[in-house]
């Protein structure tokens, strides 16, 4: 077993238990955070996400890893909070998101890192919260700067031992390009999950991905505009078959609070329009359903509990 920073402090990863690998707390501009303090009602998030985290707990649910990274407004006093008042386990992540920024222009990845690196060794936001893995993500092609901070990825990787997992658009399939830069950079690419591979069935795609040696993150539980469930948990179901439990972990990329749109309209019509996604629906809906496509129990462990460890387990291999 090993040690894994967590929110509450370190975390034997003999006690993840059962863990949901992609999700969110709070995901908010922190530029207009600063400028208006209307903008987040921090206590109703606090209130609302420790209501969600309760309930995956009471449903076995024992670690979520939150991988909002810094310029989607990561805040661990409001995830210490949540943590804290549902007695969930909770690791952190660091990293940059793939909007290009005008800063990132000039910025080598070695200075970027520079700073990234103080997130895992000393602390985040003030704190003695440290992250325990580094989050990065693609949209629809890798361009120069999105290259730039997948190598800024790597590099922080190499220098601590901690895991990536990244946000991909599957149906671009910008997987392949993603694992392209990490190897390139040294990266052991069994350290790496590449995120939202469950947007897509399309079995010759996900396997191009696992024959590399990454895992893939079935991680949108909820989202049927983009996937069904029914196709989800069949493209589980068939990799399962073909020998790739091994490979995967589950989530659902819940946020439970997103400020992409105001509060009432994410509420009032966005929420409605999703009503599993949530931390409950894979305990609930998504393992029954699993097991009912013929998915046995030990590879149901290993897509919610043993996959989650080893990706955790092998830290400090640089």
């Amino acid at each position: 077993m090993a040690k894994i920073n967590g929110v509450l402090g370190p975390i034997d990863t003999g006690d993840l238990g059962f863990t949901l690998m992609h999700e969110h707390i709070l995901i908010a501009n922190s530029a207009m955070r600063q400028a208006f303090a209307g903008w987040v009602d921090v206590d109703d998030v606090v209130r609302f996400a420790t209501e969600e985290a309760k309930a995956a707990g009471s449903r076995g649910v024992r670690t979520i890893v939150d991988l909002t990274p810094i310029n989607l407004g990561r805040d661990v006093h409001v995830i210490r909070e949540v943590a804290e008042r549902a007695r969930m386990q909770v690791v952190v992540a660091t990293g940059l998101y793939f909007h290009e920024e005008p800063w990132m222009g000039g910025w080598e990845p070695d200075r970027i890192v520079e700073f990234l690196i103080q997130d895992v060794e000393k602390g985040i936001q003030g704190t003695d919260i440290k992250a325990g893995i580094i989050k990065c993500a693609t949209d629809q092609a890798v361009t120069t700067i999105n290259e730039k901070l997948l190598r800024v990825a790597a590099r922080l990787h190499r220098a601590t031992g901690i895991p990536i997992s990244t946000h991909t658009d599957a149906s671009a399939g910008v997987g392949p390009g993603q694992q392209d830069v990490f190897e390139d950079e040294g990266v052991d690419l069994s350290r790496v999950v590449i995120g939202h591979c469950g947007d897509s069935d399309d079995l010759d795609y996900l396997e191009s991905v696992l024959r590399r040696g990454s895992f893939i993150g079935m991680d949108r539980f909820g989202l049927d505009g983009v996937l069904s469930t029914d196709k989800r948990i069949s493209t589980i179901a068939k990799l399962c078959e073909r020998g790739w439990a091994e490979r995967m972990v589950l989530s659902h990329d819940a946020c439970c609070h997103l400020d992409f749109m105001p509060k009432d309209v994410f509420d009032g019509v966005m929420r409605p329009r999703v009503p599993n996604w949530n931390f409950r629906h894979i305990p609930d809906d998504v393992v029954p359903a699993l097991r009912k496509a013929g998915v046995d129990e030990a590879d149901l462990r290993r897509l919610t509990v043993e996959n989650p460890r080893s990706i955790f387990e092998k830290q400090g291999s640089y």
